[in-house]
């Protein structure tokens, strides 16, 4: 009886640090704080190649990963993002948004919120298996996570939250106002 008890509160706890998206493993082969970005591309809202590594040198970059478009918290945090693209564009930053969901979702998802920066379409997930996203709720739900990277490339901050979506732009602003 007692180890059906043990066993039972050991699958409640995971459920409820998946659900709130809290990793109980290492996350492995994920971008961290001092690495290179990743050379990738991906379509973007508009249907065409893009790659974020074409601002190395010249801009820096936050790219957040996001689980759907025209879902609560993601709408939260993607006009987050817009009402405060102005002061990303005072410390001369590029803000790029990366989900699975394609083209025309994401082009109804833009002007639905006037949103005024790219969306990336990762249909295949190859984006956030190269940057290790975590998925959280024992891999049902896209992680949310976003990653800052200056002009050099390197990334300065990796943000982790399902539950606080517009707490990614504090934190990115942040970083990005000490370089």
């Amino acid at each position: 009886m007692k180890q059906k008890i043990k066993i039972g509160s050991i699958a409640l706890l995971v459920v409820l640090f998946s659900a709130f998206g809290i990793s109980l493993m290492a996350q492995k082969n994920g971008i961290a704080a001092g690495d290179k970005m990743p050379q990738f591309s991906l379509k973007d809202d508009q249907g065409l190649d893009y790659s974020p590594n074409q601002w190395e040198g010249k801009k820096n970059v936050v790219i957040y990963f996001y689980p759907k478009d025209d879902t609560p918290g993601c709408t939260k945090e993607s006009c987050s993002f817009r009402d405060h693209k102005e002061e990303f564009d005072a410390v001369d930053a590029v803000i790029i948004g990366v989900s699975s969901d394609g083209k025309e979702s994401h082009q109804k998802f833009k002007q639905k919120y006037n949103l005024t920066y790219t969306l990336l379409s990762d249909t295949k997930k190859e984006a956030r298996k190269l940057f290790g996203v975590p998925t959280s709720l024992l891999g049902l739900i896209p992680g949310r996570v976003t990653y800052v990277f200056d002009k050099k490339g390197n990334c300065v901050k990796v943000f982790n939250s399902q539950t606080k979506p517009e707490k990614h732009i504090d934190e990115s602003l942040e970083v990005l106002k000490a370089l």
